[in-house]
């Protein structure tokens, strides 16, 4: 879903009536492709969020927090000096594009008045934040285009900000609905009108092409031309009742919602009819809630993976490269388990020295292991027949001893193996910096990745997640390997019970009996939280182990999160969190 430019017509105007008069009291840049600006005014203080990712590009009031890095970059810096408390005076939409410039009043160092705008570019990889003077010229811009990037328009500090190269289209906030039709109907090509109206409106999603159609046909598939006069009414009706919700911002917040796993695909600032039953609806009470609300898991689940992608590739690598290791070992123990010829023909030579001659490629015995049935024997021409012998049964040695040493040392590959598979998952449902940086110590003190001579102090401990099942049970579950053995070795007292996917990675998860005994439906809920904080998320009927905590215990010497226990049993169940 890309926010259009009539969703954003509504989004301005929120910000109008909540934001206009409050003064800036912090500037923050949580990456490359934000900043937050903390407004305050007398009806509170309110986050204003300016982003350019490429695949959410967008502008409004933000409710959630987002990590900020310890030192700001240098971006970040230059708005807190610039603008400082600056006071926003006025916001504008430049007419239904996707363009929104903020002007604040701010004092300069010498104490003089002066106009700082932001302007904000929501143009989906092209999306930019731009500074500029009173005058129109660039300060700088959150991300800057040199003429090796473009040689239409560069945004340098220290040039004239120039607005994009407009698109042929029509406003209808000023273009009645006479004029649109034509222009839709006078499209050179013949297209879907769907795709006519979009070439045609400014401002215009694609799912609100296709509603209009919807509205007034009740069929897509209807072309631009040769609409008959009754069809170009009906269309008429149709934009000018869009026109009118636009103009007078009456637009409702709803957010699209699939029939079936509830996942929200589009929002939208009028009633969808197009999907029938296939979808439902949510309303919110703003539009800047609506726009949070629907990005805010997306984009945490995108920040999360550019942070962790270099540990990601180091963790993909490991994994890669054991796992290749112990099939290379395994192909080999193979060819070690066959040794047993090696003795046998070792034996027959020994017996048989008296009728070899020195020199000779081969010979040909009596296999007295099988019924004295002859065996061909291929000698080493440059060794005594004893030589050949004993060459025999050094080979048949080094195979057995190989094969003493591979199966320990797949073993061990088969157990780091499993514990990387639990690095990489911890990795995968990591959702805050600081979860990050105890995975990436973790890494360090497992010496996987080097540690950082920079580091002043360790990453702050996080608590374990928390949950409470429906009859009153509190669960408490891991966010990686090391508070898993925080959780079950040192937490949990030894009538808790600890539940665990059966051979699958994932988080202890801890179930606080305080000497009650565990319900069938603590058990069955907290099987599905182990379930969900697992790297079985996303299937059904998951297996679950658990038993009581003094049934699990810690080998020495093993990697962190790795148990043994016993007497368990086995449920199955979906993933699902309890509800809040």
């Amino acid at each position: 879903m890309a926010m259009d430019g009539m969703m954003l017509h509504h989004i301005v105007n929120e910000l109008k009536t909540q934001a206009l008069g409050a003064r800036i009291s912090q500037i923050y840049q949580p990456n490359r492709e934000e900043i937050i600006i903390n407004l305050r005014s007398l009806n509170g203080n309110r986050k204003l969020l300016l982003s350019t990712r490429a695949n959410s590009p967008r502008v409004h009031f933000t409710e959630f927090s987002v990590e900020n890095p310890a030192t700001p970059p240098m971006l970040c810096m230059l708005m807190r000096k610039r603008l400082g408390s600056g006071k926003l005076v006025d916001i504008r939409q430049n007419g239904l594009d996707r363009i929104v410039t903020f002007e604040f009043e701010c004092v300069n160092e010498l104490g003089d008045k002066v106009t700082i705008n932001v302007i904000c570019e929501i143009m989906g990889k092209y999306s930019n934040v731009i500074l500029t003077d009173g005058e129109g010229v660039i300060i700088d811009a959150l991300k800057r285009v040199d003429m090796t990037m473009s040689s239409q328009r560069l945004v340098l500090p220290n040039i004239k900000y120039e607005l994009p190269t407009p698109q042929d289209k029509l406003n209808i906030l000023l273009h009645n609905s006479d004029e649109v039709v034509e222009r839709i109907i006078n499209t050179p090509a013949e297209k879907p009108l769907n795709k006519a109206i979009l070439g045609a409106v400014e401002g215009i999603s694609p799912i609100i092409c296709r509603e209009l159609v919807h509205r007034a046909f009740g069929d897509n598939t209807v072309s631009n031309k040769n609409l008959s006069d009754e069809s170009i009414e009906r269309l008429k009706l149709e934009i000018e009742k869009l026109s009118d919700t636009v103009l007078t911002c009456s637009g409702k917040a709803n957010m699209l919602y699939h029939k079936g796993d509830k996942k929200p695909f589009e929002t939208s600032f009028v009633d969808i009819d197009q999907y029938g039953s296939l979808c439902e609806s949510k309303r919110y009470n703003s539009f800047c809630e609506l726009i949070d609300n629907f990005y805010v898991e997306r984009d945490s689940i995108d920040r999360m993976r550019v942070k962790s992608a270099t540990l990601s590739k180091v963790i993909n690598n490991l994994i890669n490269r054991t796992s290749n290791r112990i099939n290379i070992q395994k192909t080999e123990l193979e060819n070690c388990v066959d040794r047993e010829p090696l003795r046998i023909k070792g034996d027959l030579l020994q017996a048989n020295l008296y009728r070899i001659e020195r020199g000779a490629e081969s010979v040909t015995v009596e296999n007295f292991y099988d019924n004295n049935e002859p065996m061909e024997i291929m000698l080493n021409p440059a060794l005594s027949p004893a030589q050949n012998a004993q060459k025999f049964y050094k080979d048949y040695n080094k195979a057995k001893n190989a094969e003493q040493v591979l199966t320990e040392q797949i073993k061990k590959g088969e157990e780091e193996l499993t514990y990387l598979e639990t690095l990489k998952d911890s990795l995968t449902r990591a959702s805050s910096e600081k979860e990050l940086s105890q995975i990436r110590l973790e890494c360090m003190e497992q010496g996987y990745i080097k540690r950082n001579k920079n580091a002043r102090q360790k990453p702050a401990v996080l608590p374990p997640l928390e949950y409470t099942t429906s009859d009153g049970f509190k669960v408490l579950v891991g966010r990686n390997n090391k508070q898993n053995d925080t959780l079950t070795m040192k937490t949990a007292s030894k009538r808790d019970w600890w539940f665990h996917t059966k051979d699958i990675p994932g988080s202890h998860t801890i179930v606080i009996s305080d000497g009650k005994e565990i319900t069938e439906t603590a058990v069955i809920e907290a099987a599905r939280i182990a379930a969900f904080h697992s790297k079985a998320k996303e299937s059904t009927n998951v297996p679950v182990d658990y038993t009581l905590i003094k049934n699990v215990s810690k080998p020495n010497g093993a990697k962190p999160g790795m148990v043994i226990f016993v007497n368990n049993r086995t449920v199955y169940v979906d993933p699902e969190l309890p509800e809040s």
